[in-house]
Parts: C-alpha cells; sequence; structure tokens
C-alpha cells in the first residue's frame, strides 16, 4: 500500500499510520510529511531568466548569486514557480492557525464523514507554560512541576469526557455532524497543504519565529526542513535575508 493510501477500518476512511523516510514527527502524535514536490532552485533561475528568453539545465554560480539577488531585493514572483505537497496531522488549534495562511490549497479530515480521532494532545512537563504581559506583547514562562502534571491530568480528563461523550451521541443515532461539536480543540486533525516556496516561506517567517505560539513553531520548524532539503540555495538566501519572504 503506498504512503497516502487510505484503508478501510469499521466503515470509514481513515490514513494509515505510515512512518517514512520524508515524514517529520511533531508533537505528541502529530507529523508533518512531504507527500510530494516539484521543487527546485533551478525553478527559480528560470523562471526569472525567461525574461531574457534564456534557460538553463544545471545550476552554476551565476545562477546561486542570481537566486541571492532576488531574494535580497524582493523579486519574489520567481519563487512561485513550484510546489510542495504536505500531509500534515495536528492538534485542530494549529491547523486553525495555519489555514489563515491563505496563499495555499488545503484539504482537511472531516469528522461530517468520518469518526473523530480519539488522539488529543498533551503538551510535555516542560511546554506547559504561563502568560504574562499585555496583548502582543506577551512572555511565557514555565510554571512548577505540580502544575505542570495538574494541567496534563485534567486536560487528559476533558479529553476522555469529551470523547466518551461523542461516541454516546454517535452510538444513540446523533449524526456526526453534529456530535462532533462536543470535541475540543486539543483534537488532532490531518489535512493536505499545497504551497510554492514564496508562500512557504511567509509561513516560515512568521510561524518558526519567536513570537508565533511554541506548538506552530515546531511544525514550521518540520516544513523548513523540507525546504532546505529541496532548495538549499533557496533556503540559504532566505536566512541571509533576515527569513523575511520575498
Amino acid at each position: 500500500m503506498s504512503a497516502g493510501a487510505a484503508t478501510r477500518l469499521d466503515a470509514m476512511s481513515v490514513m494509515p499510520e505510515v512512518i517514512t523516510e520524508n515524514t517529520v514527527h511533531v508533537l505528541d502524535h502529530g507529523f508533518v510529511r512531504l507527500d510530494g514536490s516539484m521543487a527546485t532552485d533551478l525553478s527559480v533561475v528560470n523562471a526569472a531568466r525567461v525574461s531574457f528568453a534564456r534557460r538553463k539545465e544545471e545550476m552554476d554560480e551565476s545562477d546561486e548569486g542570481l537566486i541571492r539577488f532576488l531574494m535580497r531585493d524582493r523579486h519574489g514572483t520567481p519563487f512561485e514557480h513550484n510546489s510542495f505537497r504536505f500531509h500534515i496531522r495536528a492538534p485542530i488549534f494549529v491547523a486553525r492557525e495555519w489555514f489563515r495562511h491563505r496563499v495555499g490549497s488545503f484539504n482537511e479530515f472531516s469528522m461530517r464523514y468520518a469518526k473523530a480521532t480519539d488522539d488529543f494532545y498533551v503538551p510535555e512537563p516542560e511546554d506547559v507554560r504561563s502568560q504574562v504581559g499585555k496583548p502582543g506583547a506577551y512572555s511565557f514562562e514555565p510554571v512548577d512541576e505540580e502544575l505542570a502534571e495538574r494541567t496534563r491530568e485534567e486536560l487528559r480528563d476533558v479529553y476522555e469526557h469529551a470523547f466518551s461523550t461523542y461516541e454516546r451521541l454517535v452510538d444513540a443515532g446523533v449524526a456526526r455532524e453534529l456530535a462532533r461539536s462536543v470535541m475540543p480543540v486539543g483534537a488532532y486533525t490531518e489535512f493536505f497543504w499545497t504551497v510554492n516556496a514564496r508562500a512557504l516561506m511567509n509561513f516560515v517567517s512568521l510561524r518558526a519565529a519567536d513570537t508565533a505560539q511554541r506548538e506552530i513553531q515546531r511544525y514550521a520548524e518540520a516544513v523548513e526542513l523540507f525546504f532546505a532539503e529541496k532548495m538549499p540555495v533557496t533556503h540559504a538566501a532566505f536566512v541571509a535575508t533576515g527569513r523575511v519572504a520575498p
């Protein structure tokens, strides 16, 4: 069975838990998987050089310099002629932040048609934190061990109660599209995201930043690993210019 194939299980279609070399595990039950790509540094070079009716088959030093110039002077459109297709599993609250990035295509798992997952995000003790300051200028401080463990236990209790309620409603004949309303935003969802390098850089610049929520930072870091692997010259230019999308 292929990595993205669906399998039948209890009369519902779910993604199998396939772990490949193209997968980065994130948080406790999440992952970022590169499902496919058409992304190379050469795509940037040829998109730019078409203005002069030129096309290259291989990269050389002048092409690397061209990419650095395009990034530095923010000539952004040549970075759009490529694509990354990701399969992502993340808590719902992370997905809702992700979907605010509109330059890209999304398809998400639907609890209207398939049974909700019983996987929920429980932070590691060191990720339980307090919020200090005013909106837009928060800092986050770790809490003591007792509060961290109590937080984790209370989250587990809420998740267990919510999922039990969901199952009772579905078993009683309530439609999944209504029963899903009891599910917390800590439940995991899955989605496909197809995006070009320019939009991906915008995502990384915002969501891997220190000001982003810690959980989505972890996903942005995973996405960036694949970006750096597939387009190393473009990624290096992105980093060199302060991680600002062109």
